[in-house]
């Protein structure tokens, strides 16, 4: 079901990713796969598709991330909702996790056996979305023993800038993290690292891949055109990592490459 072009030197992304803190690798999805991976993001926020255990946030009306609601899932049939997660719980994304493309990438990456800590679809619907701000995927918010270094990030769709594509500080990664909790960046950092004015936009095409480094700066605007902007997000990781939350059950991490062989 999954079938893909040429994604490009892997070996060269990953080293100017540890450099840089972020790769292109350029066109990998066919338009089929696309097409199909699209249809279903409309299929499961409209409701015609329902997955147990799907994670839903919605989009804040206002577009400031302040204004964001936690915690309310699923909140009716809307294009507008800014995440679903945990997409390995659906077969046709199942598939995408598991891609044979993406399992080089993450092997090259990472040693010994792999685990993701998240798969999940950022969308920002036509003319709306939520502005993210400068923040890194780590720390302790993240409740796990290591944080994870990769995250591969698809388009779905055409992602010109004035459609709140990804923006990075270069070699932010390097810093390690801003803050002990990770997340958001602090406004003073912020300035202090002269991050606005240094901002580096990614635009994309649909079916292209970009490689981040968990620890980098990165934030998006807003969706300024008048089509959907949505992008899947896989953060693999070494199937060693362990979760640190007491409060309820640890998480167990999906392994999607179980019974295939490194190499």
């Amino acid at each position: 079901m999954i079938a893909w072009g040429d994604a490009g030197p892997i070996r060269e992304a990953l080293a100017h990713l540890a450099e840089h803190g972020w790769a292109r690798l350029g066109r990998v999805a066919t338009p089929d796969v696309l097409a199909a991976l699209r249809a279903r993001c409309d299929d499961l926020m409209l409701g015609r598709v329902q997955v147990d255990g799907l994670f839903f946030q919605p989009d804040s009306p206002s577009g400031d991330y302040a204004d964001l609601a936690f915690g309310r899932g699923w909140t009716g049939p809307s294009l507008g909702y800014r995440k679903l997660e945990k997409l390995e719980l659906d077969d046709l994304f199942r598939a995408l996790v598991a891609a044979p493309r993406f399992e080089q990438i993450a092997r090259a990456a990472i040693p010994g056996d792999i685990a993701i800590y998240r798969a999940a679809v950022f969308a920002k619907a036509a003319g709306g979305g939520t502005e993210l701000p400068w923040h890194q995927d780590g720390g302790r918010f993240w409740g796990v023993d290591r944080d994870p270094t990769l995250q591969v990030w698809l388009a779905l769709d055409d992602v010109p800038s004035e459609s709140g594509c990804v923006e990075v500080l270069p070699g932010s990664h390097t810093g390690g993290l801003a803050t002990p909790d990770g997340g958001n960046v602090p406004a003073a950092l912020v300035a202090a690292a002269g991050a606005d004015t240094r901002a580096l936009a990614l635009p994309a095409v649909a079916g292209e891949v970009i490689l981040l480094h968990n620890h980098t700066w990165h934030r998006s605007r807003r969706n300024a055109t008048s089509r959907p902007r949505r992008a899947v997000t896989i953060c693999y990781m070494s199937a060693d990592t362990r979760c640190l939350r007491t409060r309820r059950p640890p998480r167990a991490f999906h392994r999607p490459f179980a019974g295939s062989a490194a190499g």
